[in-house]
């Protein structure tokens, strides 16, 4: 792994001239250029739609990977990427053969945040009439499990894109923050708002007022992350691929409930909430795999979902 450094007009000199995010102004970076995980994959390329800006594969029958690839910009969220990544995870979303999803960057970056360049010359009338960004609340409509694995950087843009999947698993390299303070501007895909609902109020104020990145181990410590998974290239991507195999052997109609059940809690108070809960529950007893489940624990077997 490349020394961290610190200097900003180093910085500077690989920012110069490149499509980049904010997000990784006045802030440190790796001096080796982005090199692709030694990652295998089990389907071919001819399976998958070809993208720009985004890598699709299975690295498990049942789990699809995508992996933003945009290496010189550091992953930076462009319209085009964004509108790739939406298409890729619906299209996975809607596969019936398709349990979980997998979503990652490169070990230098998950994301470095929006395309500064793109938006830098917006104004308010362009930006509210075409709705900029909104189409990143896709991901939140997912019906399936999104895990993220993030290595590097995820910044402004990508510490919010990783914050709408379900499950973030970090590597020890990875850096979350919010720093459009710097720009003059507040978060806009939703980070001041999941971030409350992850690590409460004052450290939300923080990362969102000051712009400093936090290190892996105190997100973990904050409960951004799920976990901080061991150190090796691509290490996390193997972890989140592993998890999302484990959570496609289960009924896909369970995982999606379970899914609502928990999402449904940032939105309900408790007493709503818990009523919720039971009439998902008790919905479940009119499903085959609830029959089977049950029935395979009885008998000591391994049950064999049909999700239906």
């Amino acid at each position: 792994m490349a020394a961290l450094i610190a200097r900003s007009s180093t910085l500077n000199g690989v920012l110069r001239g490149s499509r980049h995010s904010v997000l990784l102004q006045n802030q440190p970076q790796f001096s080796q250029l982005h090199r692709a995980p030694a990652f295998r994959l089990m389907s071919s390329e001819t399976q998958q739609p070809k993208y720009e800006y985004i890598v699709v594969s299975r690295p498990e029958p049942s789990v699809v990977l995508v992996t933003l690839n945009r290496p010189k910009a550091l992953n930076a969220l462009s319209s085009p990427l964004f509108e790739e990544l939406n298409e890729a995870l619906e299209q996975a979303d809607r596969d019936d053969s398709v349990g979980a999803m997998v979503l990652t960057g490169s070990e230098k970056a998950f994301a470095a945040g929006a395309d500064i360049k793109e938006m830098k010359d917006k104004q308010f009338a362009d930006a509210y009439k075409n709705k900029f960004l909104e189409d990143w609340g896709n991901l939140s409509r997912l019906r399936k499990p999104l895990i993220a694995a993030v290595s590097g950087f995820a910044l402004g843009g990508g510490c919010e894109l990783a914050l709408m999947c379900d499950i973030i698993l970090a590597s020890p390299t990875a850096k979350f923050g919010q720093p459009e303070i710097n720009l003059a501007v507040t978060p806009g895909g939703g980070g001041s708002q999941r971030l409350v609902h992850a690590i409460g109020k004052s450290r939300t104020m923080e990362m969102v007022l000051t712009g400093r990145m936090v290190s892996a181990q105190e997100a973990s410590d904050w409960g951004m992350v799920s976990r901080v998974v061991g150190e090796g290239e691509a290490e996390v991507v193997k972890e989140a691929v592993k998890m999302a195999k484990g959570i496609s052997e289960k009924s896909q109609i369970a995982v999606q409930a379970c899914k609502e059940v928990v999402n449904a809690a940032h939105e309900l108070n408790l007493a709503e909430g818990l009523r919720f809960e039971r009439r998902i529950f008790h919905g479940l007893f009119a499903t085959n795999d609830q029959k089977e489940g049950m029935a395979a624990f009885a008998e000591k077997r391994k049950p064999n979902f049909t999700h239906s």
